[in-house]
């Protein structure tokens, strides 16, 4: 068995698994490698420790990278024993979790090592969709060995970790005391590849929190657990905490609950977890504002393609592990500059595609305004949206109604323009005119909004939807 009092890697997994739940398995496994004077090197479970325990009661399988151990450097034995773990969990339905600390693929196994990281990606690809995937990471995690983090589906970092593809001092031009890319406000904020930043107990109480608000797999027939909620309980102050969807969120959801995905990345696109009669529940909103210390920050009510990229992962996601979706709407159009033409017609693509593939139960709640096609990329109706609820308040139209009579009668009187936006207004806007056309289901009030969004899950949890045959789709 490893040394429990000096192995970091040990002493990690008992710090996340739930008190005396780990069990190790293949402790004896050394390297195999001879060459390169290994052979008279210690190479105690060859770098990394696996075994399964307990998160909340939930079983997890988990791999543990040992830094101490030739730099936690990944060779053939240390690869089988991760692929080893991806099997047993895809065997028995449960979440694989990576906490990753290691220099990247062994130099004295050559080719071998590179295979053998190769065949790390072929598991967890063939895991995606099935099993859920969270990797830690904990020390430096550079080169190859970053990809097993956007494979995954959630990843985390501490604040004095690295990931990097590149490291900051071979980007030309670039150097680490200039802009160290591969730090975790960085990974966080720009690049938009970690989840959550924190130190290294508060990371391990977030994957705790990603374990016990997930399925264990694809095959679960929902997330669920025993609401100790109020079902008819009342949302208090919903309609003040339209422009920050994190609050609101928090507001509807069973005891609060709320836990956000990519919190540091694109915060104009809010996507997260909630519970709703003790169901899991995947929330994707168009945030307008949030909270820098005490200061409030706009957001704007634009999609842009950093948004709508975040968004699309998310719903497919949820999708893959049969997690009900529920977006708020509350956005007045796209972004406008040179960058988001070059990106985001691609991005808005692939949301849209993601809204209207999933076959999961779909709720769009109209929060606030919800203008031209933006409002119908965020799963109108006509995108596939099962339940349309609206407040009473909501701005739906195609355009601001000003402009739309300055672009229909361009060469007419100012009074004309007035008389004719106003007429615009009244026929052709409005969360009535759209409910009259049967693309708003219910008109709710702001106190009201969880007791319907729990009775319409309710209704939609065996939807079942048979779509065409086809092998999968291209976006």
């Amino acid at each position: 068995m490893s040394n429990v009092t000096n192995n970091p890697a040990i002493q990690r997994m008992n710090e996340l698994l739930d008190e005396h739940s780990f069990v190790e398995l293949g402790a004896l496994v050394t390297s195999r490698n001879t060459d390169f004077d290994l052979n008279q090197q210690q190479t105690p479970s060859d770098g990394v420790v696996i075994g399964h325990g307990l998160i909340d009661g939930n079983l997890v399988f988990v791999f543990s990278q040992d830094a101490s151990v030739l730099n936690g450097s990944i060779g053939e034995m240390h690869a089988k024993k991760i692929m080893s773990v991806y099997d047993m969990a895809m065997k028995m339905g449960a979440p694989v979790i990576g906490l990753l600390d290691s220099t990247g693929v062994r130099l004295q196994e050559s080719v071998d090592a590179l295979e053998s990281i190769g065949a790390i990606y072929a598991k967890a690809v063939a895991a995606s969709g099935v099993i859920p995937q969270i990797m830690g990471v904990f020390g430096s995690c550079g080169g190859g060995l970053s990809v097993l983090t956007s494979v995954s589906d959630f990843a985390l970092m501490t604040k004095d970790a690295k990931l990097f593809v590149n490291s900051a001092d071979a980007i030309s031009g670039n150097r680490a005391d200039k802009l160290d890319t591969a730090s975790a406000d960085f990974q966080y904020a720009e690049a938009g590849n970690v989840d959550f930043v924190g130190d290294e107990a508060e990371v391990m109480e977030e994957i705790r929190r990603f374990v016990t608000i997930l399925p264990g797999c694809n095959v679960e027939e929902g997330c669920v657990e025993e609401c100790m909620d109020d079902l008819n309980r009342a949302a208090e102050g919903l309609d003040g905490k339209v422009k920050n969807l994190a609050l609101f969120a928090e507001e509807i959801s069973d005891n609060h609950l709320f836990v956000e995905t990519k919190a540091g990345f694109a915060k104009e696109m809010l996507t997260g977890f909630i519970k709703l009669n003790g169901i899991t529940v995947g929330v994707v909103g168009n945030r307008e504002e949030t909270m820098a210390g005490d200061e409030v920050v706009d957001l704007g009510t634009k999609l842009t393609s950093d948004g709508c990229e975040k968004a699309a992962d998310f719903v497919s996601f949820c999708d893959a592990f049969d997690i009900p979706v529920l977006s708020l709407t509350n956005t007045t159009g796209y972004e406008a500059s040179v960058c988001a033409e070059k990106h985001l017609a691609k991005a808005l693509g692939k949301m849209v595609y993601a809204f209207a593939n999933a076959t999961v139960p779909k709720i769009s709640f109209l929060c606030g305004q919800a203008l031209g096609s933006a409002y119908v990329t965020m799963n109108a109706k006509s995108l596939g949206a099962d339940l349309v609820f609206a407040f009473a308040d909501a701005d739906v139209a195609p355009m601001d109604a000003e402009l739309a009579a300055k672009i229909m009668y361009a060469d007419a009187s100012a009074d004309v323009i007035a008389t004719k936006a106003e007429e615009y207004a009244n026929t052709n806007c409005g969360v009535a005119n759209a409910a009259r056309r049967g693309y708003v289901d219910r008109i709710v009030e702001p106190a009201d909004a969880r007791k319907y969004l729990i009775a319409g899950f309710e209704m939609l949890f065996t939807k079942r939807v048979d779509g065409p045959y086809k092998k999968h789709g291209t976006k």
